[in-house]
C-alpha cells in the first residue's frame, strides 16, 4: 500500500529525511520510533502533502502513485488520513460542518453516496460515544478550547468516520493520561483490518502495549536504522537509542 524508497526532504531548506525506506502493506500496523528531531513527525507531514515539506529525492508511492504529484486533498481522497501531533483549532467552524464538508468531499471523490443529514448525525454521535466525547461537542468549534486529551480524542473520532484506507498518526499518545491513552487505543484497534494500514509515531513504549504493531522501526538522522517486531520496542524502552546511534556515527 505505502513504499517509500530512499526519500530525502527538507524544511525551509534544512534536510531532515536523509534516504529514508519503508514498506507498508495492507493489514499492517507499522510503529516508528526515535529520538527527537530524527524526522518522524516530517515524514508524516511530506506524505500528508504539508505546506513547507519539499521532497527532494527519492519516491513515496501510496498504491503505486507517487504521492508528491497529488495535492493534500486528493490523498486524502484516495484513502490517507494524518492525525496531528497538535492539532489546531478552527475558531467558527463548527466540529459536525467540518466532518460534513469531509466526508461529503472524500465520498464524492471515491465515488460514494454522501450522507443524509440525519444519517451524519446518529453516525457522528455514535462515533463520540465511541472516543468518550461528549456529543456536543459536535457543535463546537474544530478543537476550541479542546483539552489536549479531547483534541485527540476528537481526531480519532474523524478518522473513524472518514475510514482511511492509510491512517498517519504522529504522537497521537503524547500529552494523554492513561484513561485517554486506552480509549484512543480502542479508538485506533477498531479501525485495524485487512485492507487498512496503520503507521504510528511514538516515542514511548506505553502506546504499543495497547495497539500492538506488527512491525518496530527506529528512525534516526532521517533514515530507519533498525526494524524488527514488537519485542524492538521493549529493547528501546531498556536500552534508550543511544546504542543505535553511536553504531551508525562509528567509523565503518
Amino acid at each position: 500500500m505505502l513504499e517509500i524508497k530512499d526519500l530525502h526532504a527538507s524544511v525551509a531548506g534544512q534536510d531532515i529525511l536523509k534516504g529514508l525506506n519503508l514498506s507498508v502493506k495492507a493489514g499492517e500496523v507499522h510503529a516508528i520510533m526515535g529520538p527527537n528531531g530524527s524526522g518522524k513527525s516530517t515524514l508524516t507531514n511530506v506524505l500528508s502533502g504539508r505546506d513547507g515539506y519539499q521532497i527532494t529525492g527519492g519516491q513515496a508511492l501510496l498504491d503505486g502513485h507517487d504521492v508528491s504529484e497529488l495535492d493534500p486533498e486528493q490523498r486524502a481522497h484516495a484513502g490517507m488520513f494524518l492525525a496531528f501531533q497538535y492539532p489546531v483549532e478552527i475558531p467558527g467552524v463548527s466540529n459536525l460542518e467540518f466532518l460534513k464538508a469531509s466526508l461529503e468531499a472524500t465520498r464524492k471523490a471515491q465515488g460514494k453516496e454522501p450522507w443524509d443529514a440525519v444519517t451524519l448525525l446518529k453516525k457522528a454521535r455514535e462515533t463520540c460515544k465511541q472516543v468518550d466525547l461528549d456529543p456536543q461537542f459536535l457543535k463546537r468549534g474544530v478543537n476550541e478550547g479542546f483539552s489536549g486529551g479531547e483534541k485527540k480524542r476528537n481526531e480519532i473520532m474523524q478518522m473513524l468516520l472518514l475510514e482511511p484506507r492509510l491512517a498517519l498518526l504522529d504522537e497521537t499518545d503524547s500529552g494523554l493520561d492513561i484513561d485517554a491513552l486506552q480509549v484512543v487505543a480502542r479508538g485506533v484497534n477498531s479501525l485495524r483490518s485487512p485492507d487498512r494500514a496503520i503507521v504510528l509515531v511514538t516515542h514511548y513504549q506505553r502506546l504499543l502495549d495497547y495497539i500492538v504493531p506488527d512491525h518496530v522501526h527506529v528512525l534516526a538522522g532521517g533514515r530507519i536504522l533498525k526494524s524488527g517486531g514488537k519485542e524492538l520496542a521493549l529493547e528501546l524502552e531498556q536500552k534508550g537509542y543511544g546504542w543505535l546511534t553511536d553504531q551508525e556515527d562509528a567509523p565503518a
